[in-house]
């Protein structure tokens, strides 16, 4: 594609944090409809990327749009198309879950109904419970609501299924590729590499500051699955992206075990 089609366009980003380089003179494209996995250890930089794009932090470099807007100079024009879905969002512990959700439905001009959202994600009958009686799966759940109610054009998901049950796990997907099929742009940060599979039409690997490659789940096990397979001790024989992870990362970046939750 073309770098004109690129609806989130990152060029030459660097992060410093005084002498530390925390992202290195990345580039990082994503296109209209398009589910960009974005994985890498923890400390490759992914967090700080991903606040410059949110327009959550300055870049010490480079450039950065999306939907043609600069995170910073235009954050009010940008919460019209860019969502964010944190992993470790703080509420007001007494609100309730249809209050916050009418509250952020409140912060858009043509929000989705925040009940169709609740249903589709499972929390229907949460609506009515306050902040501080909902597990750690059904606070992700929120939000993703949250994340979703001003119709973006982008979404940013961090550790999108953290803490939920296999079966809540799959619920979301199916939803969020609902939605993707309708034309949802989606740029996921995980640690567990089912779900990067499942979901991500690419994916970049980040690795100390750099990103070391941009390429499909089956064009990164063709071109590493072999190197990846012999690299693990009790390998079956066919790799899956877990084990080619753990060759481009080294074998302490451990992916996260699945979490169970409600």
């Amino acid at each position: 594609m073309a770098d004109t089609d690129a609806l989130v366009k990152a060029h030459g980003v660097t992060v410093r944090y005084g002498p530390k380089v925390a992202v290195d003179d990345v580039d990082f494209e994503v296109y209209p409809g398009e589910v960009m996995g974005l994985i890498g250890p923890n400390g490759a930089g992914k967090t700080s990327l991903v606040e410059c794009i949110e327009g959550l932090r300055r870049a010490s470099a480079g450039s950065i749009t999306v939907a043609g807007l600069d995170p910073v100079a235009d954050r009010a024009k940008l919460a019209r198309v860019l969502g964010v879905q944190l992993q470790d969002s703080v509420y007001p512990t007494r609100i309730k879950v249809f209050e916050i959700c009418d509250l952020f439905a409140s912060f858009y001009p043509d929000a989705e109904d925040p009940e169709v959202l609740l249903e589709e994600f499972q929390l229907s009958d949460k609506r009515k419970a306050t902040i501080t009686k909902l597990s750690g799966g059904q606070r992700q759940r929120l939000s993703l609501v949250l994340a979703l109610l001003g119709k973006p054009e982008v979404v940013f998901l961090d550790e999108l299924t953290n803490g939920l049950d296999p079966q809540s796990r799959r619920s979301v997907w199916k939803g969020l590729k609902k939605r993707n099929k309708a034309g949802l742009t989606i740029v996921l940060t995980s640690h567990y590499m089912d779900e990067v599979t499942n979901l991500c039409d690419r994916v970049s690997v980040l690795i100390d500051g750099k990103v070391v490659v941009v390429d499909t789940v089956p064009g990164l096990l063709a071109t590493y699955g072999s190197q990846a397979v012999a690299n693990v001790e009790d390998a079956s024989g066919e790799a899956s992206l877990e084990d080619v992870y753990l060759y481009l990362a080294g074998a302490d970046a451990v992916p996260a075990d699945q979490t169970e939750g409600a």
